[in-house]
């Protein structure tokens, strides 16, 4: 296995990862709209400070007022972890952008089917994110590998 397919696979984990916080944080938001905001807003955000950081031309400008400082409450209940989700979005979707000029649509989008399979499950199985438990039973791990 190459290193490009390791990092599709790593991609559809982050994919995986991302949409699982996303979901639980529309739950502490109680607005899924609002979470697929922050998500986006916040994968912007840490893809223009990247891209300033190492050199560009872009001007990024944030209004002094925003929907979060409004939010103060709620805010304050989100665990931390939750806020991280950017960084697995982020990376998902760079990945993505990145390799499937190497390997091709179908190549890479196997291997990142088969990170978002994988983790998906882990985070089923032990419930991770607030998510339902679902164990992994035989019929699904025997499915998976093939």
């Amino acid at each position: 296995m190459n290193l490009f397919a390791i990092l599709a696979f790593i991609a559809g984990a982050c994919i995986a990862i991302q949409a699982a916080m996303n979901s639980q944080l529309g739950q502490v938001f109680n607005n899924s709209l609002l979470a697929t905001s922050y998500a986006f807003f916040s994968s912007f955000v840490l893809v223009a400070g990247i891209t300033l950081y190492f050199g560009s031309t872009i001007e990024v400008t944030v209004e002094e007022k925003s929907l979060i400082s409004s939010m103060k409450e709620t805010i304050n209940q989100v665990p931390w972890f939750l806020w991280m989700s950017c960084v697995f979005s982020v990376i998902g979707v760079a990945s993505f952008y990145f390799l499937i000029p190497k390997m091709g649509v179908g190549n890479v989008m196997s291997y990142a089917l088969g990170g978002q399979i994988i983790v998906a499950m882990t985070i089923s199985h032990f419930g991770f994110f607030n998510s339902p438990h679902k164990v992994i039973s035989a019929t699904k791990a025997t499915g998976t590998l093939f």
